[in-house]
């Protein structure tokens, strides 16, 4: 066997290092030949993507873009995980949350979760969830030692974290040996109902304090960020608003009593996690490094590893194909895993549309228990460290979540802010925005605004208990999309059909087919079922299969070329035969008049505003 020398040879010595500005002259290059003429930075700045909160995504990242080093795992300023240690099968905390009023119902299900991979539970009680006076027979059969209790019970959590504690005594637990989150949550609550009373800031800060003195191992606040997420907040506005939140409970414990390290243990915060998977491992990574910063000027900078629960995003969940909810669930647990969250929550694909049933829950908890056991996901920490992708935006988005974070602080901090409407205006600007981008679908929504399925038939479940408004909204990514859906809905239910619309595809599949697929999508997201048969017209056959579609509007699809042929002779003939509106889908460009003259009365492209224009078209075929 021959061997080698270690010559010290580097890999692709031989080779010239390539620069920046080559990159970007051959990128210059391709922009050419599709008619843009740039070069230098301004090549690269065309291909760069706008994010929220001022950040870009660029689509080369070099080491010179790495911010510095992020530091180690288990050490200030803890960005690369709070824990120092790994190479472990457990990862991250298995926690399900469980929500059903029944606590007969919620006990079957808990033990199921248990015995089949879930580490702690997540347990809603009070209006929205199990009665507090029911919590023993929701745990029965539960060993507390071995599954931690994470509580959710909105303004009833001291009646719930007390029972809590009487059932392990009463169990026979020993204190030292409690784990899991009390989940008092005033400011929480504040921002979902817009009420907070006087005594419930002391209240938590009495279990708080009774925490630290007697139960080591559980935490009694939870600084809860979803209702901000669930508002429409951007990412930076989410980290910013549990910043100031927990700075608020900083001043408040420590007020009581309590020194800052022991405060600092006494929080448990709460992001969402979503299908955009580098933001979601960016702003956990950004969370702990700016809550290591406010841990440190507070001076518990050895208390500053914030304990992190992630849960997959609500707001991305859809009520139509919710199948597809499986595929954005997994994404956003694989981010939160990666990101380094502590405990992480699965919600069922079934989420929007009530309560989950067996095989949605089975489907969540399995979701982290792949990533874990055949994926080892959990066997290395901060796997993205490292990437000048992720160290970039993870510094972007901790300087503009910051930046949040003082607004809210100079405006008298996170109380007065949601009591006054700065953050509520704040967060509707930001949703505002983004229902632009949804409406447009410059932000695609799988089974909804693209590839609808209107032939599926709605999934049933159980309603969940209505959430107390008056706080901040709960929006979805699929709100305006539905409504349209549910027109739909309503005329199937009384005309026995949906709305239709007939695809009057000029010429051979290749001029045809890419503007009839998105024809089909558009109108389809509406509910408006499009009818392409035959395959392809003319305008001496187009008027009898209009007739034979049952619609009453069309859509010229075809090339440019055949368009300038075609469509005015089709479009009156559609007309002739009884179409109330014609539509052409792209640009009109030079022939807009000619074709506004033959008949076609809209143009439909790409980029438009979708839901304006669905919205419009049922209107105008009187689809209540």
């Amino acid at each position: 066997m021959t061997v080698l020398p270690d010559d010290g040879l580097p890999l692709a010595a031989e080779f010239p290092d390539a620069t920046r500005e080559q990159w970007q002259s051959l990128v210059a290059g391709v922009l050419r030949k599709s008619g843009r003429e740039v070069s230098g930075p301004a090549a690269e700045d065309a291909l760069s993507t706008t994010l929220q909160d001022g950040l870009t995504t660029r689509p080369l990242y070099t080491a010179e873009d790495a911010p510095g080093h992020g530091g180690y795992p288990g050490f200030a300023p803890f960005t690369r995980g709070g824990r120092p240690e790994g190479g472990t099968v457990s990862g991250w905390d298995v926690r399900q949350r469980h929500a059903r009023p029944d606590p007969a119902a919620t006990n079957e299900a808990v033990l199921a979760d248990l015995a089949n991979g879930v580490t702690s539970l997540w347990l809603v009680v009070g209006s929205a969830g199990v009665a507090v006076s029911s919590m023993a027979k929701a745990l029965d059969g539960v060993y507390l030692d071995l599954a931690p209790v994470a509580l959710d019970a909105g303004d009833q959590f001291d009646g719930a974290a007390r029972e809590l504690l009487r059932l392990y005594d009463e169990r026979g637990m020993p204190r030292h040996e409690a784990r899991g989150t009390l989940g008092a949550d005033p400011v929480g609550q504040l921002a979902r109902t817009g009420r907070e009373t006087d005594s419930h800031t002391g209240e938590a800060a009495e279990l708080a304090a009774l925490c630290h003195r007697d139960y080591p191992g559980l935490r009694a606040i939870t600084v809860d960020a979803l209702p901000y997420h669930e508002a429409g907040a951007s990412d930076a506005q989410e980290l910013g608003c549990s910043l100031a939140t927990g700075v608020g409970w900083l001043r408040d414990l420590t007020a009581a009593g309590l020194s800052a390290e022991a405060a600092c243990g006494q929080l448990e915060f709460r992001y969402a996690a979503t299908a955009d998977q580098f933001l979601t491992i960016a702003k956990l990574r950004a969370a702990r490094r700016l809550w290591a910063r406010v841990a440190q000027v507070c001076g518990a900078g050895t208390a500053g590893a914030q304990r992190q629960h992630a849960v997959t995003s609500s707001v991305m969940m859809t009520r139509r194909d919710p199948w597809v909810n499986m595929l954005r669930t997994t994404v956003a647990a694989l981010a939160a895993g990666v990101g380094g969250a502590d405990a992480v929550t699965v919600l069922p694909f079934d989420h929007a549309l009530g309560l989950p049933d067996a095989f949605a829950g089975r489907i969540a908890r399995n979701t982290s228990t792949i990533l874990l056991e055949e994926s080892h996901l959990g066997r290395v920490i901060d796997p993205a460290g490292g990437s000048w992708y992720v160290e970039r935006l993870t510094d972007e988005l901790a300087h503009a979540a910051w930046a949040w974070f003082q607004e809210i602080e100079r405006a008298g901090g996170q109380r007065a802010a949601l009591r006054d409407g700065l953050i509520g205006e704040r967060i509707a600007a930001t949703w505002e925005s983004r229902s632009g981008r949804l409406a447009r679908r410059r932000e695609s929504i799988t089974g909804v605004s693209e590839f609808p399925q209107l032939s599926q038939p709605q999934v049933e479940r159980d309603p969940a208990p209505a959430p107390l408004g008056g706080g901040l909204p709960v929006v979805r990514r699929d709100e305006a999309f539905e409504a349209l859906r549910a027109r739909s809905d309503a005329h199937l239910a009384t005309t026995g059909a949906r709305p239709r619309i007939f695809l009057a595809a000029l010429g051979p599949a290749a001029a045809h087919t890419a503007r009839a697929a998105f024809a089909a999508g558009l109108f389809g997201a509406g509910g408006i079922e499009p009818v392409h048969d035959p395959v392809s017209v003319d305008a001496d056959t187009a008027a009898g299969a209009f007739t034979r579609s049952g619609a009453d509007i069309a859509c010229l699809c075809s090339s440019d070329a055949l368009y300038a042929e075609q469509a005015g002779p089709v479009a009156e003939t559609l007309k002739s035969a009884g179409a109330r509106r014609v539509f052409l889908a792209g640009r009109p460009g030079e022939l807009r008049e000619t074709w506004l003259q033959a008949g076609v009365d809209e143009f439909v492209a790409a980029g438009d505003d979708a839901v304006a224009v669905l919205t419009s078209v049922l209107d105008r075929m009187g689809v209540a």
